[in-house]
């Protein structure tokens, strides 16, 4: 070979390392798993853990402020115990509601928090008291599509009597 044709490989072997670079960089800015600021952890526990596993995102009004660290069951209490990790700049007051929601009908479950109004905030390591498990919509579907079975059942309406009929009806031929 000559070294013209070895310059020319050299500089597309250049080019495309260069743009999967720049790829690189991009799916990192855009997932943000390449910037990792300061963080803090609270406990939320729940009844049921509605689906939420490590990694499922946490968020505030909308906005995604961190993740979910941890999902263990309380051994006393049989409680699902959620260990958050969020953005060390979301302040959230000591009332705040967090609650075990989903992305749509097969979206996948997140924790959205509430603010509350309390004047003081939860501090690192304090625990969201008030928490709400997840609505179970097809269980919601399924109590509105079978029938009651305790329900007595209805009884037909009565059959109209003669008498029933409109004045000046009686005598009309039936059709």
């Amino acid at each position: 070979m000559n070294m013209r044709g070895n310059w020319g490989e050299t500089i597309l072997g250049l080019a495309v390392l260069a743009f999967a670079g720049i790829f690189l960089a991009y799916a990192l800015g855009v997932t943000g798993m390449g910037k990792q600021g300061a963080t803090y952890e609270l406990t939320a526990r729940f009844g049921e853990a509605g689906g939420i596993q490590p990694g499922a995102k946490v968020t505030v009004s909308g906005v995604k402020v961190g993740d979910v660290r941890e999902v263990t069951i309380d051994p006393k209490t049989f409680l699902a115990v959620m260990r958050l990790t969020l953005d060390d700049k979301v302040k959230l007051p000591s009332d705040s509601t967090a609650k075990i929601t989903s992305d749509g009908l097969l979206g996948g479950a997140h924790i959205a928090i509430a603010p509350g109004g309390a004047a003081d905030d939860l501090k690192p390591g304090g625990e969201i008291a008030n928490t709400q498990g997840a609505v179970d919509l097809f269980g919601l579907i399924g109590q509105v599509m079978r029938p009651k079975s305790d329900a007595p059942a209805e009884k037909p309406a009565p059959a109209a009597s003669p008498s029933a009929a409109p004045k000046g009806t009686a005598d009309l031929p039936e059709m």
